[in-house]
């Protein structure tokens, strides 16, 4: 069921790294068509959208007040405390993340710095087809509130009664979200990013969602900011001898059951560790409801990668940059430590995969399909801007400008350094009336011809 291979099966490990967010032609075009009737005609696109896609009728698109508050009181008390714990932690981990604002005292009375400005209104997308993930609201959610995102827009698909599933309404309930919205797909994408009736359009829109939001997203960058273009979930597990097979399998399978195009992969020097996972998978599987998804996830992108030694198996895992990293080797903390290229780390046998995605506190938004390369997990700095503050003095600008002006007429900008040049002038004005001996500042044109 999932394949034991070594380093050299190239075929299978392009196989696994080109599982990027791409899209087909289909979905690209269906995608810019649903964008484009939204723009057009606002929440009446929305609603014959959303009954056509998800057979429901939105109506009001907006889920009235009293509606959160219900799905809050029903909900199960010994859920909402575990609700309560995980918004704990994740609020607790996000709170170390806040920026302030800073200025440096440069000299001559030049002040610099930087502000931290939050956002004014994001939107956040939260999955609802065969699963409900509350967990994706509340990591989507709270860092966006300990940045100080004023308003904070929730989409997310409507069931039965034209509203998002009861957990969701009743997280955002626990969360104090006012701005929550019964539609999903590529619609409420649209919805988020160009406005309606009901929908306020937002400056930055994140959360998961299947191909056609993935796609929607990606079409709307550049009006609004996004998160990023998620690919399938995926999880390497870096093991050695010490590691324990059957909870390898178990975390393995905790991701392949996400979906089709998951991938799942054990890299070791130890053969018979992956010998022994194979057997746990196979005997693990039948038990699982979603067997038949785990089975297509591990038969295409499953693998089991036996390296001549540990530091093979290092240079394995750093190619591969997966989303969740699993660390189980006799020296964890040591083998973190040459880990360049992972989306979040796990390390030891009591920190599986599952505990970062609901409840530990560091967030479970990540990157997938290699991009661990280059991007961080979801973040307070994606819901910040950062300005740069410039605060210069007369005495300053007259001893640098000419640098600048040289500079703006080293690039053929004469507008910029004329733009200094005639302060320049002013300066020497100012000073030849004061003691009328200051020369004049030259145009850009004489200073070249020196």
């Amino acid at each position: 069921m999932i394949p034991i291979i070594s380093p050299s099966d190239r075929a299978r490990l392009d196989a696994i790294l080109s599982r990027d967010a791409t899209f087909s032609d289909e979905v690209d075009q269906s995608v810019a068509s649903i964008l484009l009737e939204v723009r057009k005609r606002g929440d009446e696109a929305v609603q014959a959208l959303s009954e056509r896609f998800d057979g429901v009728r939105p109506d009001p698109i907006k889920v009235p007040a009293a509606e959160l508050e219900a799905a809050s009181d029903a909900l199960d008390p010994d859920l909402r405390q575990i609700l309560k714990d995980a918004e704990e932690n994740i609020r607790r981990f996000h709170a170390r993340q806040v920026q302030n604002s800073w200025f440096t005292d440069d000299g001559d009375g030049v002040l610099l710095g930087q502000r931290v400005v939050p956002m004014d209104r994001v939107g956040l997308y939260v999955p609802g087809g065969t699963a409900f993930y509350p967990s994706s609201l509340l990591m989507n959610a709270i860092p966006a509130q300990e940045a100080g995102v004023e308003e904070i827009h929730l989409v997310s698909p409507p069931k039965d009664g034209g509203r998002p599933h009861p957990l969701v309404l009743a997280t955002a309930h626990l969360l104090g979200l006012e701005h929550v919205y019964g539609v999903g797909g590529a619609q409420a994408v649209g919805a988020l990013a160009y406005g309606t009736e009901s929908v306020a359009a937002v400056d930055k829109i994140v959360g998961p969602g299947n191909a056609f939001v993935a796609a929607a997203k990606k079409q709307v960058f550049g009006r609004v900011d996004i998160d990023s273009v998620a690919g399938p979930s995926e999880i390497g597990i870096l093991a050695d001898a010490s590691a324990d097979p059957e909870y390898v399998a178990a975390d393995l399978l905790s991701q392949a059951e996400h979906d089709e195009r998951a991938s799942a992969i054990l890299v070791t020097p130890h053969r018979p560790l992956a010998e022994a996972v194979q057997k746990h998978v196979e005997s693990m599987v039948p038990d699982l409801p979603r067997a038949d998804t785990i089975r297509k996830a591990l038969a295409s992108y499953g693998a089991c990668i036996v390296t001549a030694d540990l530091d093979e198996a290092i240079e394995v895992i750093n190619e591969l940059a997966v989303e969740h990293l699993e660390i189980l080797t006799e020296d964890d903390w040591s083998t973190m430590t040459r880990i360049r290229h992972a989306g979040a780390i796990f390390l030891g046998p009591y920190s599986s995969e599952p505990v970062g995605d609901y409840f530990a506190g560091p967030n479970h938004v990540l990157p997938t399909g290699g991009t661990a390369r280059y991007a961080s997990a979801l973040s307070v700095d994606d819901f910040i801007r950062k300005q740069s503050i410039i605060s210069y003095t007369r005495d300053r600008l007259a001893d640098t400008g000419p640098s600048i002006a040289r500079l703006a007429d080293a690039e053929n900008l004469q507008a910029h350094a004329e733009a200094i040049r005639v302060r320049l002038r002013r300066f020497a004005q100012e000073t030849a009336s004061g003691d009328g001996s200051a020369a004049a500042i030259p145009h850009s044109g004489e200073e070249k011809n020196e």
